[in-house]
């Protein structure tokens, strides 16, 4: 019916169509952006990148980006199909968050079987809402007679139609599968006897019905099919090599006999089934292959899904299988472990399904299990998977693999110590435990946005148990970093910021600027902000303390520049901090005649450029400079003739003869 309204509505549409596991944040945004790509190429893509990279930041913060860009395109509806299947607590906070910003250009067409948790109460109080309820949609006598008997051309006479109106309560869906049924069958007395009982009891023997009537080679394609929540044509072949016919005209046959598959894109590519009937073909399924058929349906499944860069999808199917070696080096995955990209929860749900013996057989999934406590909000409960797997380690050669393990021990670690001084010293077990309580007021099943947030406060160690946590975490994150691979950019650039808090609470600048210029440089390559602006806010406090306020004012404007509208609540101390060294420089202005410092040769060719209006990359490139060394050159200038600005620097350095003469050409 929406296909429909969209098609005569005359504006262009988006449609998202959620199944099982969308409820995570990340997967869900994902699917938002991929959607809304089909209308304009290019949209969303710098979100889309920081999205992927460990550690997105909060979901506010991509979807204010999102929301200016779908405040620049033409108007358009985005349909979200099967809301139901993504139900979860932080989705229905994303869509509320939508719904407030929401350009009046642009409309949310929501398709599902639930009511969504969303403020609908009061997009009705603002007239901002039109539903279609059940009653909407019930056919009526005369819909169910025209749709018999004129669409499905059963020619069924009056008593009939009331018989099927009655059974089915006016179901669509029912009486699309009644008629299918129906079709073929030289009588309908035998049918019509049957369908009583509720829509449950109805579906499953139509079901049946519908099944029996189809080719064998057709049956066994939907029965074993049933396993994927999406299909393509290729993933088919996969499944069910057929030389007759190719899984893709397997899926167009499917589409045009109406057999409960619906194309989620306009090329044809991607397919699901009507989530009803999948869920009867899945229970068909079960009684006609034992646990090892099934089994290797999800092993080809999760191989075809590997093979095509779909490692979430990948994992689900080889935990599916019980192939626990194929699931084990998919969560460890490749170059990133897959719990650092979003898939903390399945993963927690399939460790904590794992026999003792099965991990203890496994350090590396053990490994996996503390990190991902960790980042599924039970600090309290890493520590003995992290000491058992080091124990099975102990001995092992130490190849690339196991130093990387290792690494992985003492930033997670590192993570555990950073926490307990996270909230007020009240003896380490407590700490861990308040952490954790923190942790667990929201409802996220990823918490590395609330762990960055409880450690980021950078305050000096102000007891000698707080001493001591941080010389922990500097050992473990020194020792992480010494382990652990040099592409494993995300694990690093963990362990280094939390080296920098913890060196910058002891009062160890050095090092802390060391380890925040590290993480800005890791950050840089993964596309990841949090971090980076976490560290430059870093740099910042440190510039401040070592009496150096034009650096810090360069910091503190990086932080909030890269930041742009992240809610990350360290800003607000990049904000206050700017204002106090902007402060300190206006007063450093006054009364001050002469230069704190003489400028070098090399300070003086830089300002002369300045004055002739060269940009920092056209200075460069005249004196062979990296841009970077150029933008150093103009904060020392800056610093000794104490101004903020390029133009305060060419007034104040005529002031004091600094610029050579003029010569006209």
């Amino acid at each position: 019916m929406v296909s429909e309204w969209i098609s005569d509505c005359g504006r262009p549409a988006a449609w998202i169509s959620f199944e099982e596991g969308d409820d995570e944040p990340t997967r869900f945004l994902a699917c938002f952006i991929s959607s809304l790509q089909t209308l304009a190429d290019e949209f969303g893509e710098g979100a889309l990148a920081v999205l992927q990279s460990p550690g997105p930041p909060p979901a506010e913060s991509i979807l204010a980006a999102l929301l200016h860009d779908a405040a620049a395109m033409a108007p358009f509806v985005l349909v979200m199909d099967d809301y139901h299947a993504a139900k979860s607590k932080p989705v229905d906070e994303i869509i509320a968050f939508l719904l407030e910003l929401l350009p009046a250009h642009i409309h949310l067409v929501i398709i599902t079987r639930e009511d969504p948790l969303i403020p609908l109460a009061r997009l009705r109080v603002r007239d901002q809402l039109t539903e279609l309820r059940a009653a909407d949609l019930t056919f009526n006598y005369a819909e169910v007679d025209g749709f018999i008997n004129n669409v499905m051309r059963l020619n069924l006479p009056a008593d009939k139609i009331n018989a099927l109106a009655s059974s089915t309560e006016g179901w669509i869906a029912g009486l699309q599968l009644a008629a299918l049924s129906i079709q073929g069958d030289q009588g309908t007395g035998r049918f019509m006897q049957s369908i009583t009982g509720n829509h449950h009891f109805v579906l499953d023997y139509l079901v049946e019905e519908v099944l029996q009537r189809q080719p064998e080679a057709i049956q066994s394609l939907l029965v074993r099919t049933s396993v994927l929540d999406r299909l393509s044509g290729s993933l088919c072949d996969a499944l069910m090599p057929d030389p007759a016919m190719s899984g893709q005209e397997r899926l167009l046959e499917l589409e045009r006999r109406n057999l409960f598959v619906i194309p989620l894109d306009q090329e044809r590519s991607w397919y699901r089934y009507h989530h009803l009937f999948a869920e009867s073909l899945r229970r068909r399924l079960r009684d006609s292959l034992d646990e090892g058929g099934i089994a290797e349906l999800h092993k080809r499944a999760s191989a075809w899904h590997e093979k095509h860069g779909f490692e979430l999808e990948a994992f689900r199917h080889a935990v599916e299988s019980a192939d626990t070696d194929r699931a084990a080096r998919l969560l460890e995955g490749d170059g990133m472990p897959l719990h650092l990209r979003g898939a903390a929860g399945i993963a927690l749900k399939w460790l904590d399904s794992m026999p003792a013996a099965e991990l203890d057989a496994r350090p590396a999934l053990l490994v996996m299990y503390g990190s991902v406590l960790l980042l599924s909000g039970k600090p309290t409960h890493a520590e003995p998977k992290l000491r058992t797997a080091e124990i099975l380690l102990e001995g092992v050669e130490q190849d690339v693999r196991v130093r990387d393990l290792l690494g992985l021990i003492a930033t997670t670690r590192a993570s555990l110590a950073s926490l307990l001084n996270a909230v007020k010293p009240d003896g380490a077990n407590r700490n861990l435990l308040t952490a954790e309580a923190s942790l667990r007021i929201t409802d996220s099943d990823d918490k590395t946005d609330d762990l960055i947030g409880l450690i980021a406060p950078a305050k000096a160690a102000n007891s000698e148990e707080s001493r001591e946590i941080d010389l922990t975490v500097v050992a473990q994150a020194d020792r992480a970093l010494d382990y652990l691979r040099p592409d494993n950019l995300s694990v690093r650039a963990s362990a280094a910021w939390m080296l920098g808090v913890a060196c910058q609470r002891l009062g160890d600048h050095a090092g802390a600027r060391g380890a925040y210029h590290n993480v800005i440089s890791y950050s840089s390559v993964m596309g990841h902000k949090p971090l980076a602006v976490l560290s430059l806010i870093g740099l910042g406090q440190i510039h401040e303390k070592d009496n150096s306020p034009q650096m810090a004012e360069d910091c503190y404007e990086e932080a909030l520049r890269l930041a742009s509208d992240l809610p990350l609540p360290a800003l607000s101390d990049a904000k206050v901090g700017l204002e106090r060294v902007r402060r300190v420089l206006q007063a450093g202005l006054k009364g001050r005649p002469g230069l704190i410092e003489p400028l070098s040769e090399r300070e003086l060719e830089v300002l002369a450029l300045i004055a002739k209006g060269l940009s920092n990359r056209d200075i460069g490139d005249r004196l062979f400079l990296a841009v970077d060394t150029v933008k150093g050159h103009n904060r020392r200038i800056f610093e000794k003739l104490q101004v903020q600005r390029r133009t305060e620097a060419i007034a104040r350095a005529m002031e004091l003869n600094l610029l050579p003469p003029y010569k006209p050409h």
